[in-house]
């Protein structure tokens, strides 16, 4: 596994089979037919300070979401862009004058549909909406549908798992980040149900994580610091809507405090290695964002505690 984590060098700029940066910020990472696919923020341009705003509300314009692929999870191939932004129309989600961030896919069996899910902004965080597109490619183009505040609660930083019996799971930083839910989805994954639970109540987490190993799941999140790092959290449920149990910071070592500079956006399981996964981390760079780069990392579970060591 180390010549995977080392492919980034510990916080390198990852480059694509054609020498090129790989553009794939808040990343997910999904597995398909022996082949995965990276989908990532496209950031690009400019970053400036949004004003008015109580925290270091940095941003670039919205580049929309980027695909690459791989088989070895080494060399990772630029498939283009898997959802393209919208130029010149405010009053779209799409607009590069929006926030589109934390891009997550999975692929429905029963409708054949690749269904990626993200969270849809204006620059002070108030739209707070998770937005849905579909395509009939893994690597698309997908078909924006629209967006939806889940059971009328805020939407912000967010992941998708899809379980083992085929049910999907929306797990997103609400209520102002005051409080994260988790919201079982309905069987075509594009909407929200009803089902829903509120759990670290009045925390303050985001940029959710989760994994499955051996039954339970494990659940890591990051504070509340704008683009500053700070220390990662991780909870252990026997069911995906809970209760969640929080065991505290995964990350051990020099800088553990601040999860080694980065913040987490997924945890890869490796197929060809069960039981192994990566840790996924941005490592911003706030005043520049074009130039953030990443941070992945081996994650091993030992006697049922989540570990991440920076080599």
């Amino acid at each position: 596994m180390k010549p995977i984590a080392d492919t980034l060098a510990n916080g390198s700029i990852l480059l694509d089979t054609d020498g090129k940066p790989v553009n794939a910020h808040g990343p997910g990472v999904m597995y398909h037919q022996g082949v995965y696919y990276l989908f990532g923020e496209i950031k690009k341009g400019k970053t400036w300070l949004v004003p008015g705003q109580n925290w270091e509300d940095y941003r670039v314009s919205a580049g929309g979401i980027s695909c690459y692929s791989s088989t070895d999870l080494k060399h990772w191939k630029n498939r283009g862009i898997a959802l393209k932004p919208e130029v010149g129309d405010p009053g779209n989600d799409l607009d590069t004058g929006r926030v589109i961030e934390r891009p997550k896919v999975i692929y429905n069996a029963r409708t054949k549909k690749f269904v990626m899910w993200m969270h849809i902004d204006k620059n002070d965080y108030n739209y707070s909406r998770g937005g849905i597109a579909i395509s009939d490619n893994p690597v698309g183009p997908y078909q924006y549908l629209g967006s939806i505040r889940p059971n009328n609660q805020m939407l912000r930083d967010m992941t998708l798992y899809k379980d083992d019996d085929g049910k999907a799971y929306l797990i997103y930083s609400s209520e102002d980040n005051n409080t994260m839910h988790v919201c079982q989805l309905s069987d075509d994954y594009l909407k929200p149900t009803t089902t829903y639970v509120r759990i670290f109540e009045n925390k303050r987490r985001e940029s959710p994580s989760i994994f499955k190993n051996k039954g339970k799941y494990y659940l890591i999140t990051s504070g509340c610091s704008g683009w500053s790092p700070n220390a990662a959290s991780y909870a252990v449920a026997d069911h995906v809507m809970g209760p969640w149990k929080e065991e505290g910071n995964p990350c051990k070592g020099a800088n553990a405090e601040v999860t080694f500079f980065s913040q987490g956006a997924f945890v890869l399981p490796i197929v060809s290695q069960p039981g192994k996964y990566i840790f996924m981390g941005d490592l911003w760079n706030k005043t520049d964002l074009e130039k953030s780069a990443y941070l992945w990392l081996p994650l091993r579970i030992n006697d049922g505690k989540v570990e991440i060591y920076n080599p």
